[in-house]
């Protein structure tokens, strides 16, 4: 399966992964020599000025990474831009930047805020809604966890891509335990027998020396099609 320009990463919730799964893959594709930029539609909870893009830049290394709104509370989008003060860009405004960056690199990783559905602009648009304005220029690779819950959490984020018609690539794992149990194991087999399982990654991945996480970043996504020259 082609790997399209667009590449939506969206999460089963906050806090599974998509940051460090965004920058790994942004380093496997760098380092199968892929121009890559990421775009943040909404980046909240940046009052210190530590957003996804620059945590993204430090692991993968120099990429074009920018987000199309910033806001400091760490919120959803839409109650942070309340507090902030801040009117949201609608859906079709992020769409039309996605594009331009796919017009100049050969892929546009984009990082949801949150799970998929949550708003990103006044009108209630979410990531789900804007892979609908990409069309079938996008796909769609969702990051879950391993831990209880995961299955059902995940199987709804597939069925609500799914009922939308939506391209789904495959899942990440993003915060694989040091010491995994009957559980974890049991969790991923079960998820790579829903779709492809495109990688797993460790949940200290974020603690590794760049260079040690870019170099690392083409084992972990192992189930990715595009390595090794294999883009079709």
């Amino acid at each position: 399966m082609k790997l399209p320009h667009i590449v939506l990463v969206t999460g089963t919730d906050t806090g599974v992964g998509k940051t460090v799964a965004t920058a790994a893959l942004a380093s496997a594709l760098q380092a199968e020599g892929r121009s890559v930029a990421v775009y943040k539609p909404c980046q909240s909870g940046d009052a210190a000025g530590d957003s996804d893009c620059t945590e993204i830049t430090r692991l993968a290394g120099p990429l074009t990474a920018e987000a199309g709104v910033v806001l400091q509370e760490p919120l959803a989008p839409v109650p942070a831009a309340a507090l902030d003060g801040v009117t949201l860009p609608p859906l079709a405004a992020h769409a039309a930047r996605v594009r331009e960056l796919a017009s100049t690199h050969d892929h546009v990783l984009v990082e949801g805020s949150g799970g998929l559905l949550v708003e990103l602009d006044p009108d209630g648009g979410t990531l789900a809604d804007l892979g609908s304005h990409l069309g079938s220029d996008a796909t769609f690779v969702v990051v879950a966890r391993p831990a209880l819950g995961t299955l059902n959490h995940t199987a709804l984020t597939l069925e609500a891509l799914e009922r939308r018609d939506l391209a789904i690539h495959g899942v990440i794992l993003g915060t694989w335990p040091d010491d995994p149990g009957v559980l974890e194991h049991g969790n991923r087999a079960t998820l790579g027998a829903l779709r492809p399982l495109l990688g797993v990654l460790p949940e200290r991945a974020a603690e590794l020396p760049p260079v040690t996480f870019q170099a690392a970043s083409v084992h972990w996504l192992s189930g990715l099609d595009c390595l090794n020259g294999a883009w079709s």
